[in-house]
């Protein structure tokens, strides 16, 4: 009769082949699953380059969309950027989210930075690459449109590490809505989630080499080429799906910004958009000034819907524009109200406060120093020069109206001998002479007496 045997140690084999069985599934169960394979596209590469604002974020979704339709393999994003506005920033991320294709951000050259909006961008990313010499961090976001950021406190290094704690409350919205967006993209990639959170409430940044210790980068390489040895038969997960990267041999294709991106690129530049919006202001004073020019009106006009049209989309500090705005108010009140200069170098002084607060308050949008004090400059040898002419002018002799007219020659319109009518500068007065006058004949006037000219016949014989 067969049976089973109970004994202990039979039992403690069964129980340990079981478990071994049980460690092997476990173990192979990842391989089991299916894995989709890279598309059979090229790898396509653009780059990211100077501050992130409305054309950067439409340029990346262009280069992300290219790279689905033409079912590429892989999109390496170079980067090197101060940072940029929070709303073009998070419309990348997103795209970069929804790609069916793997996203490989690089931050090169050695010298280049991911730092603010540059660090959710890399965090975001499937792959997170750096070069030697290159860096990420102080992601704390700053206030736009010309509010304090929230200042450090000047407490404990316990408290420090909660630094918008001190803050008004929108810093404190900002900065907390901030951290558990970029400690959600790090728990989606796997990275350090409280690195990210310090490089957010304390503005840390690392170097390469401390980054990818901290695991807040995947690897440090020296060129696009070992970057892709490196990942080949790499597994990312895409949209749910984990994926093998297939890399050897497959061409690298660069994508380049179009006109329209250039174009809105140029037009969105804060130096631009300043130089617009101060050409646009000239041209309607000019045209104001002397109507029927329509060139200088026409000109303006387009010039400064254009710095609207680029306002709209940076990050404008209003006091600094209100400041720029009465500034050249000023300055032209100047030519019509005799304040000598004191309009004028108020306007210049509020011009130039203007014009530095104007686009300072997030990383790459400040306006050029030397772009300032060149304007700033030519209003003031401007205001010099319309302050010299109003000096001469006053040192002039009287040259119009009544005060000109004696020794001006007229013509006798009819004879006489004491009174009679003269046409002088086409107008008939009134005259006198002692002495008989014919007419049509050439009159000096000698002195006016009310309404009334005294006047001579004229010693040159010129006829008026």
């Amino acid at each position: 009769m067969s049976g089973y045997c109970f004994h202990p140690s039979c039992q403690d084999g069964l129980r340990a082949v079981l478990r071994l069985l049980t460690g092997l599934c476990l173990a192979l169960l990842p391989w089991a699953m299916p894995v989709a394979e890279a598309p059979a596209g090229p790898i396509l590469q653009f780059s990211i380059d100077g501050a992130i604002g409305p054309a950067t974020a439409e340029f990346a979704a262009h280069a992300l969309d290219e790279a689905e339709r033409r079912d590429a393999r892989l999109v390496l994003i170079r980067l090197d950027t101060p940072g940029g506005l929070d709303a073009a920033m998070r419309e990348i991320i997103k795209r970069i989210l929804a790609s069916p294709v793997p996203v490989a951000a690089y931050v090169a050259p050695s010298g280049a930075r991911a730092a603010s909006a540059g660090t959710y961008i890399l965090y975001a990313s499937h792959i997170a690459a750096m070069a030697p010499g290159t860096n990420l961090g102080a992601a704390t976001p700053v206030n736009i449109g010309g509010g304090p950021s929230p200042a450090e406190p000047e407490t404990s290094p316990k408290d420090k590490q909660r630094l918008p704690e001190s803050g008004d409350a929108m810093a404190h919205k900002r900065v907390n809505d901030a951290v558990a967006y970029i400690r959600g993209l790090a728990k989606l990639r796997g990275r350090n989630a409280d690195w990210a959170e310090k490089a957010v409430r304390e503005a840390a940044s690392l170097p390469a080499d401390e980054a990818l210790a901290a695991q807040a980068i995947d690897l440090v390489v020296a060129d696009v080429p070992e970057l892709l040895r490196k990942l080949e038969g790499r597994r990312v997960a895409v949209l749910g799906q984990d994926v093998t990267l297939r890399l050897a041999g497959v061409p690298v294709e660069t994508t380049e910004p179009d006109w329209r991106s250039r174009l809105f690129e140029a037009i969105t530049d804060p130096n631009v958009a300043y130089i617009l919006l101060l050409v646009g202001y000239y041209g309607l004073v000019l045209e104001f000034s002397h109507p029927g020019m329509v060139a200088p009106g026409t000109v303006g006009i387009i010039c400064l819907l254009l710095a609207l049209y680029a306002f709209q989309v940076l990050p404008v500090n209003f006091a600094g524009l209100g400041l720029i705005f009465l500034g050249l108010v000023l300055m032209v009140a100047e030519a019509f109200v005799p304040s000598f200069g004191a309009l004028g170098i108020g306007g210049v002084v509020a011009f130039a406060i203007g014009s530095v607060m104007l686009m300072d308050t997030a990383p790459g949008f400040g306006i050029d120093p030397w772009i300032i004090g060149a304007f700033a400059l030519t209003n003031l040898l401007l205001l010099a020069l319309l302050l010299g002419w109003v000096l001469r002018s006053r040192e002039r002799p009287v040259i119009t109206g009544r005060e000109d007219l004696p020794g001006t020659i007229g013509k006798a319109l009819d004879d006489f001998s004491g009174a009679g009518k003269i046409r002088i500068r086409g107008e008939i007065w009134n005259a006198r002479s002692t002495t008989p006058v014919r007419r049509g004949e050439p009159v000096t006037v000698q002195r006016i007496d009310g309404l009334t000219l005294w006047v001579e016949p004229s010693s040159t014989g010129e006829t008026p």
